[in-house]
């Protein structure tokens, strides 16, 4: 697991921009399409912020949502309102090529697997994304993967419910596409991250976090979430 360290939330929501728009361009240039899925959280805002305004192949890539809110449409809960507003309008990214989890209509099983299906359309079976941009919360959940909850132990959707967590359900990505992505993104900042950051570092599967794979898989933190606890982190 690869590790970056910035001085503060900016420079590492900056850096992780610049990664992103590598990763875009090397997966166009090689296979003429970028996939990938954005998560929520207050460094992820920041990263669409720094990627809205530097060029990508926009137009060949397709983008779906790590984890969202069962809530309605244009709710501030909600992770694709930010989304929208911090990087869809400011970007020439094809309406067909955005796809939003369905969260809105009754039957959530029934857009779950509906959601599922447009991954492997896109992505093969089992879905391949090309990034996923993933964050990390101080109980250790990422995605919408919050601890006991039974979407921790599917193994053969590619796409949960959530029991109710903070007030709400959710709908989110399982372990099996997050691990199967070609790249993972950590986007860490903050020190009340610091303790759950280094059981994500030492691996912990006691953490919803720790069961994402490793491989393929970079971290940008800042100094605060670091607090210089890790010896193998390259500062930059």
């Amino acid at each position: 697991m690869q590790i970056q360290t910035y001085a503060n939330a900016r420079d590492t929501a900056r850096a992780a921009a610049r990664y992103f728009q590598h990763c875009a361009q090397e997966s166009v240039d090689t296979r003429g399409k970028f996939t990938f899925a954005l998560s929520g959280g207050r460094t992820p805002w920041l990263m669409l912020e720094e990627l809205s305004q530097i060029t990508l192949p926009w137009r060949h890539c397709h983008m779906f949502q790590v984890d969202e809110r069962v809530a309605p449409h244009g709710d501030e809960t909600r992770n694709l309102t930010h989304i929208d507003r911090t990087l869809l309008q400011e970007i020439p990214i094809p309406a067909s090529a955005v796809h939003p989890m369905p969260v809105e209509a009754h039957d959530l099983q029934l857009n779950a697997a509906e959601y599922s299906k447009t991954l492997t359309t896109i992505c093969g079976t089992p879905p391949i994304l090309d990034a996923v941009l993933l964050g990390l919360g101080t109980d250790g959940h990422t995605a919408s993967l919050v601890p006991n909850d039974p979407a921790l132990d599917v193994g053969s959707m590619y796409v949960g419910i959530t029991q109710v967590y903070q007030g709400t359900r959710r709908m989110t990505l399982t372990f099996p596409v997050l691990n199967h992505a070609l790249r993972l993104l950590w986007l860490i900042t903050g020190e009340d991250k610091t303790e759950v950051l280094q059981q994500l570092l030492e691996g912990k599967s006691s953490i919803p976090a720790g069961r994402v794979s490793r491989h393929q898989a970079i971290i940008f933190a800042d100094q605060a979430a670091m607090a210089d606890k890790h010896p193998n982190s390259q500062y930059v």
